[in-house]
């Protein structure tokens, strides 16, 4: 069943039947997941989570946008409460097109003026709308709907604003002639009188729906016995939502920890699950190339980075802010775009700083006495069976097209060398020279080249480039790379101190090809504090 086709089943139920006010994807999906069989777009919530009054401070089309997110995470119809159509009859037809292509089941207009003020303030001071140009407002909604299931809801405002009930029956006979599917009839008595004297005289021409808000003490069993059709909850996921986030945010100010509230607030995996984190985790084995999904990124991040000064006193460089971000998760999203999700991050110095979400994160606490093939040696610790692993550092910002590069080849092993490496060396800064095969030319394109050594320094005309700090190890290798950085490491004569470029060329000695891959640019090795400001622009 659609949809419309949900939401007209409601309104025409012989049961009541309830509708939940929602304000985003978040709280509609809580809203399904509660049960209930349809929800209530309204306007005071969507307008309150943008921090905006209930007066169409909030335009409609930031409204639909909200809609569709609410839409798309649900199966459920949403109604949607539309104020006065936002506009004439003319704004009332767009309206009703734009909500039907997003999918939202029905709107509720109501018989004030535009701008309209929330019922609840000064209510009986409020104009209502002309009744014929209402019924016209009407009338070109449903000539508009596309969809013979769209439903609209005509909300009659007669009893807020102190007219009574022969008003409220004169304006609800009219909206009904003129096509609604159904009467809204509101009021802000803390009794239901004047909603109950309105059913009895109405009868069942046609659906009404109540939203007692105010009359909240009565029992759900007498709106049942005067068979109203619909009762709406219409923003109490909003309010309680207030309360819980001014505690929290009191705590947290007075407490300045997360002791008393971590306990409090819904785990992490909890909001992983409302995202719908599973699905795209079965998505990524059904339509990622098999190396993409059983690819693992080793991040290297252990180090203080002292070159940075003040700007690594409580944090590692790879948490270093840049563009208002850390610099490890512009990593981690260039990891992703490359298809890679599943990352390793080695932590050391000030390790609780390094907490970024949905990552795998092991432990390097001998960091001050240790080397890169020291953090390597635990990280590989993590690795899975028949897993591709590419190894990177935690301050070097990268092009995905570089993973994208490793990933394509079919060598066991791999590294990436920059060209350019003259720039590299008029910087001023610690490099690592690549001597190859063949130097890179047109040739290099449809010919395989392979790395004889890296090197701290070497004359100019040997030098083909320089190494970007990218290892990719092959599944099949895993296990003796493994073997040999653990018997490096255990090595006392300097080589708990040992650097990647150490296990590279003890690969090529032990007669291992490692396959060169030149780029020119497409990276930012991050070392001075010029540097950090360069990354905002990389």
């Amino acid at each position: 069943m659609t949809k419309f086709k949900q939401l007209k089943s409601l309104l025409s139920s012989s049961e009541l039947e309830f509708l939940c006010e929602a304000h985003n994807g978040l709280s509609a999906k809580i809203v399904e997941e509660a049960g209930f069989k349809g929800i209530w777009g309204s306007g005071l919530a969507l307008s309150a989570q943008f921090g905006l009054r209930d007066n169409n401070e909030a335009s409609w089309t930031q409204a639909l946008e909200m809609l569709e997110f609410m839409s798309d995470a649900t199966r459920i119809p949403i109604l949607f409460d539309g104020d006065t159509g936002f506009g004439n009859f003319n704004n009332m037809r767009r309206l009703v097109v734009k909500l039907e292509q997003r999918g939202i089941a029905g709107v509720c207009i109501e018989d004030k003026l535009f701008p309209k003020a929330n019922s609840f303030l000064c209510g009986e001071s409020q104009p209502l709308a002309d009744i014929d140009e209402f019924c016209g407002k009407i009338k070109a909604g449903k000539d508009a709907q596309a969809n013979d299931d769209f439903c609209l809801v005509a909300r009659v405002e007669a009893f807020i604003v102190g007219q009574g009930l022969a008003e409220a029956l004169r304006r609800a006979e009219a909206y009904h002639a003129a096509g609604a599917d159904g009467i809204l009839i509101h009021s802000a008595r803390s009794t239901p009188d004047e909603i109950l004297a309105f059913k009895q005289a109405w009868g069942d021409r046609c659906p009404v729906v109540i939203v007692p808000t105010k009359y909240y003490a009565t029992p759900t069993e007498v709106f049942s016995s005067y068979g109203i059709s619909v009762v709406i909850w219409a923003n109490h996921l909003l309010r309680s939502s207030l309360k819980a986030m001014q505690a929290t945010a009191d705590a947290l100010f007075s407490e300045q920890n997360l002791l008393s509230t971590e306990d409090r607030v819904a785990p992490l995996s909890e909001v992983f699950r409302l995202q719908g984190a599973d699905e795209l985790e079965r998505a990524e084995q059904l339509y990622l190339p098999r190396r993409m999904q059983e690819t693992r990124a080793i991040v290297l991040a252990a180090s203080r980075g002292k070159e940075l000064g003040d700007l690594t006193l409580d944090r590692p460089k790879a948490m270093v802010e840049v563009s208002g971000r850390p610099l490890l998760s512009h990593i981690v999203d260039t990891y992703h775009q490359a298809g890679i999700k599943r990352i390793i991050v080695v932590r050391g110095y000030r390790k609780e700083a390094v907490d970024l979400p949905s990552i795998d994160y092991v432990d390097n606490d001998e960091f001050e006495d240790t080397g890169e093939l020291f953090s390597l040696h635990r990280g590989l610790t993590l690795v899975e069976p028949r897993q591709d692993v590419v190894v990177s550092y935690g301050d070097v910002m990268f092009n995905k097209y570089i993973q994208q590069m490793l990933l394509d080849v079919d060598d066991d092993l791999a590294v990436t060398v920059d060209t350019n490496w003259q720039e590299s060396a008029n910087r001023y800064r610690h490099a690592d020279y690549v001597i190859a095969s063949m130097p890179h030319s047109r040739e290099t394109f449809h010919t395989r080249v392979f790395l004889k050594r890296i090197v701290s320094s070497a004359p100019p005309s040997a030098v083909h480039g320089e190494w970007m700090g990218f290892l990719r190890i092959a599944a099949d290798r895993v296990l003796e790379v493994t073997e040999l950085v653990a018997e490096l490491v255990a090595d006392r004569d300097g080589k708990r101190q040992a650097k990647l470029p150490c296990l590279i060329n003890r690969l090529i000695e032990r007669g291992r090809p490692v396959r060169v891959l030149y780029t020119t640019g497409h990276w930012l090795d991050i070392d001075t504090v010029d540097d950090v400001v360069s990354a905002a622009s990389f």
